[in-house]
């Protein structure tokens, strides 16, 4: 009885381990900018990003790394938003923690913005009035990425190409562990019950 107890603590552990290993974190803003990206593009026949998970994370680090700079106004970077992007000196270190192999980043594209109070009308000005055009009407770009801290908005527009996917081999290796333990850990907890 104790043994199958434990089991059951185990099988209940793994599976929050799994549901935990990958949080899904919702930010309504950046939803919204995703979702007024998308619908820019299809107003000028290009076709819809898909949301890049690894990139989601980089976009979140680095908009966080960027939050303790100031923000001037609501446009602050209207007329060269990409002057922020040399800012951002821990990138090799962003992307470590998001398990992105750095060789996959190469053809992507940072795109910060720094808006205060993250005003949507404004934020998406930054983005489709300014040089940061060029990128969003380019369809190499199939995916993207946003996070946001503070008055600090990032999107970073991915491809499909193995140097611009953002992806990384070390996350596909630790969820193989992940899915291995908890296989080990259902078997376990069958085992068990058939005592």
């Amino acid at each position: 009885m104790a043994f199958s107890n434990m089991s059951l603590v185990l099988f209940v552990l793994a599976c929050t381990l799994i549901l935990h290993s990958h949080p899904v974190v919702c930010n309504e803003k950046e939803d919204d900018v995703f979702n007024a990206i998308n619908d820019y593009r299809k107003s000028h026949n290009v076709s819809v990003l898909n949301r890049n998970k690894p990139a989601d994370c980089l976009a979140d680090e680095i908009a966080d790394d960027l939050s303790d700079q100031e923000c001037t106004g609501n446009d602050a970077f209207a007329k060269d938003p990409s002057s922020t992007v040399t800012r951002v000196v821990n990138f090799p270190k962003l992307v470590k923690k998001c398990n992105i192999e750095v060789n996959s980043t190469m053809d992507g594209i940072i795109l910060p913005v720094c808006v205060h109070k993250l005003v949507k009308d404004v934020v998406l000005n930054n983005f489709t009035k300014t040089s940061y055009t060029k990128f969003l009407n380019d369809s190499k770009y199939t995916g993207a990425g946003v996070g946001s801290e503070n008055d600090w908005l990032v999107m970073i527009l991915s491809t499909n190409e193995p140097s611009g996917s953002f992806s990384g081999a070390t996350s596909l290796v630790a969820f193989g562990m992940v899915q291995s333990i908890v296989v080990s850990f259902l078997g376990l907890f069958l085992a068990t019950l058939s005592f």
